[in-house]
C-alpha cells in the first residue's frame, strides 16, 4: 500500500493502519520520501523514486493507493508519485511494463463523507492506460480522531472484496 500523506501519522494512517492490522498489507509511506515533481529533462533521476517504484514493481500484483483528499483532488505527494510514473514508461520501458496486468486499489480520507464525483478518475484511467486491473475504490472519513462505525463497515467489505477477488 502507497501512503500519500503530508501526516504521516493523520487520519489517512488511521484508515491505513486499519487495514494493515487485518490484512498485514506492507505500506511505504511517500512523505518519507523524496520524490521532486516530474521534470521533462529528468533532473530528479537520483531522487527515491526509482527505488519505490522498482520495489512495488517487483514485490507486489497488488498496489492500493491511499491518499487523503486535497482541495477536491489525491495529495501533492501522490500526485507527483503518478506523475513519475512517465519516468519508467519513457526512459525505462521494460520496468513500466511490468505494471501491466497488476492490480490497483484506491483509498481516500477527508474530514467528512462527501466526495465530489470523479474523484477517483485519474486512478480509474491511470489503471486502464498502464494495462492494470483497476479492484475499486472507498472513501473513508474519521471524526473526532476515531474511525466511525460506518466507515468501518466500509472498509471491512472492501478488504472482504479485496480478499475474494485477489483469492481467485
Amino acid at each position: 500500500m502507497l501512503q500519500g500523506s503530508s501526516r504521516s501519522f493523520g487520519d489517512t494512517y488511521k484508515i491505513v493502519n486499519h487495514l494493515v492490522s487485518k490484512w498485514n498489507y506492507d505500506v511505504i509511506d511517500l512523505n518519507m520520501k523524496v520524490i521532486g515533481q516530474y521534470d521533462y529533462e529528468y533532473k530528479n533521476a537520483g531522487d527515491d523514486f526509482r527505488n519505490v517504484i522498482t520495489e512495488v514493481i517487483t514485490n507486489y500484483d497488488t498496489i492500493i493507493f491511499a491518499t487523503p483528499v486535497y482541495w477536491y483532488t489525491m495529495s501533492g505527494i501522490m500526485k507527483a508519485f503518478f506523475d513519475r510514473i512517465s519516468d519508467v514508461i519513457r526512459t525505462e520501458k521494460d520496468l513500466g511494463r511490468q505494471l501491466r496486468g497488476k492490480n490497483m486499489a484506491m483509498i481516500s480520507t477527508s474530514n467528512s463523507k462527501d466526495l465530489i464525483k470523479g474523484f477517483n478518475m485519474p486512478f480509474v484511467a491511470s489503471a486502464n492506460y498502464l494495462g492494470m486491473h483497476y479492484l475499486g475504490d472507498i472513501h473513508t472519513w474519521v471524526e473526532d480522531n476515531q474511525i466511525p462505525n460506518e466507515v468501518e463497515l466500509i472498509i471491512n467489505t472492501f478488504d472482504t472484496k479485496l480478499k475474494k477477488t485477489l483469492n481467485n
